[in-house]
């Protein structure tokens, strides 16, 4: 049978929701236990939040002052030490999985299977290549433990409706001190996250300057979505490049996409495909953009958008 351990993603004190689409992943296994594992500093906030996820049978808990900040050469031992008994360990594939997962598959002697989007059997599984236009189905070694990133676009979030067990543990694992957490250069914002927001607006080359992208951000506040970008709109300066949605950006999955100014180029769709509903406004009614929106308003965005925001 198979039993997942499952690493928790986490920021001052929250848990991010990729941890619950993890879950979903995990018991899409059938498994006989699904555990969490939360690493930090003080992990009892994040510990409460992670035990109210249905299917988990219990969350483990390391407290230790060297997890007070998400570095995967310092999280990778001790995770790879407690996965142990485990036959799969999952982590979200959001920028905290893709830098911890591979080298706690690197610790464990195992490949890594990436962005994992369905469950075949228990070491069969499909995820994306060519920017999404083609998927592949991926054996995982039998006799290893199964070590993944689930991409968080393929799987909805597990209920919040459990009561799991919260258990502190400890784990004697060797932590590097050649690799140390220095600082955290972050934009502040009061917007939702763009990777687990149910809404997103996203401008592209079409609203022409960074200035003229307030339009955007206003309009996002309007509807309390979070704000994305085409790459076009990034390497032009309008916003900076965390912003950015495709295939080189953040693959997201909300359930409204609102593109605004966005011709709709393969890498930037392969980061919308699994969104509920893609709405489209450009004034060019031959944009890419609109063969797979939902809702398509060929306009200009600058007399659309304060018409939408005025009936709003």
């Amino acid at each position: 049978m198979s039993n997942v351990l499952i690493v928790a993603e986490h920021l001052a004190g929250k848990l991010n929701g990729s941890t619950a689409k993890c879950v979903s992943a995990a018991q899409a296994l059938k498994p006989e236990a699904i555990d969490i594992l939360v690493l930090a500093a003080d992990p009892a906030a994040v510990a409460a939040d992670a035990a109210k996820i249905a299917g988990v049978r219990k969350v483990l808990t390391v407290a230790n002052d060297a997890n007070a900040h998400p570095v995967a050469q310092v999280l990778g031992p001790q995770v790879a030490k407690l996965a142990e008994g485990y036959s799969h360990v999952f982590g979200p594939s959001t920028t905290f999985g893709k830098d911890l997962m591979p080298a706690v598959a690197a610790l464990l002697g195992t490949a890594q299977v990436s962005d994992l989007m369905t469950v075949e059997s228990s070491h069969v599984f499909t995820r994306p290549i060519y920017a999404g236009n083609a998927i592949v189905t991926v054996q995982a070694t039998a006799d290893r433990p199964v070590v993944a990133t689930v991409r968080t676009a393929s799987w909805p979030e597990a209920a919040r409706d459990g009561g799991a067990d919260i258990e502190a543990v400890t784990v004697e694992a060797e932590l590097p001190t050649h690799t140390r957490f220095v600082d955290l250069a972050a934009g502040k914002s009061d917007r939702p996250d763009l990777q687990s927001a149910k809404r997103v607006v996203s401008g592209g080359r079409g609203v022409g300057s960074e200035e003229n992208f307030k339009i955007i951000f206003d309009f996002a506040d309007k509807i309390g979505a979070a704000v994305g970008a085409s790459r076009a709109a990034v390497d032009a300066g309008y916003v900076p490049n965390e912003l950015q949605v495709g295939q080189t950006g953040k693959i997201i999955a909300p359930d409204l996409y609102i593109a605004i100014g966005i011709s709709g180029a393969i890498q930037h769709l392969t980061g919308i495909k699994d969104a509920g509903t893609i709405v489209a406004i450009n004034k060019d009614p031959d944009s890419a953009i609109f063969e797979i929106a939902d809702i398509g308003l060929v306009g200009d965005l600058f007399k659309v958008l304060p018409e939408l925001e005025a009936a709003l």
